[in-house]
């Protein structure tokens, strides 16, 4: 499954050590939690003091808990969602309207989605969006699983739920030119969406309208 890499995590442990300040342990625990996403330096160290100052069972519960995460969760074989089986809850239910599939970028997508009560239907992770500056391309995504699953007829409706900036649209717009002559209805969340940001942080009222309010792409 492909997925794109934050920078942060990519940069070398020798880069971060130029701006080292403690030694030993702590410094190689600052390093490791600035590799993060979305950690920056002062966040790091202000962690790695917390961690410190913790209870020693609280760091080898959290410490246990990053092992079992690692050791147990998988990628459902079916949408790409977050599983700890062969398939994801959802995929298993057999309640879940099956002609209808929703597309989005991200396993934390699917809960933004599912906060709003508005959908039944299944899911499809494509662990990622179409990005040429990062290299991002159609066959780093989930895109090949996505047709398998609308070869046999059974699904009617696609909506693609990918986030409304220029990455998002460009995957949404690859989508539906790809699956169009399948003869599927192909829908796009409609307004109330902020442009530029992304599902994960949209209020369930907002997401939820958008879901009801949902356009065919022409």
């Amino acid at each position: 499954m492909g997925r794109v890499v934050s920078a942060a995590w990519a940069c070398p442990a020798s880069d971060l050590r130029n701006h080292a300040v403690y030694e030993g342990a702590v410094q190689d625990l600052i390093d490791e939690l600035g590799r993060l996403p979305g950690i920056g330096p002062k966040s790091a160290q202000r962690i790695a003091f917390h961690l410190l100052a913790a209870e020693p069972v609280d760091v080898e519960r959290l410490a246990a808990t990053l092992q079992r995460v690692k050791a147990e969760v998988r990628f459902c074989r079916t949408c790409g969602n977050v599983a700890e089986s062969e398939e994801c809850r959802i995929c298993r239910d057999p309640r879940r309207d099956a002609t209808i599939i929703c597309v989005v970028e991200e396993p934390k997508d699917v809960v933004a989605v599912e906060r709003t009560r508005e959908f039944r239907g299944r899911y499809h992770v494509l662990g990622g969006a179409i990005s040429p500056i990062d290299g991002v391309g159609p066959d780093d995504l989930r895109v090949r699983e996505l047709m398998v699953r609308l070869r046999d007829g059974t699904v009617k409706e696609l909506i693609l739920a990918t986030d409304p900036n220029l990455e998002g649209e460009a995957t949404a717009t690859y989508l539906a030119r790809l699956v169009m002559p399948m003869g599927l209805i192909v829908t796009r969340l409609a307004s109330g969406l902020p442009v530029g940001g992304d599902l994960e942080y949209a209020d369930e009222v907002t997401l939820g309208r958008a879901f009801t309010g949902r356009r065919r792409v022409e």
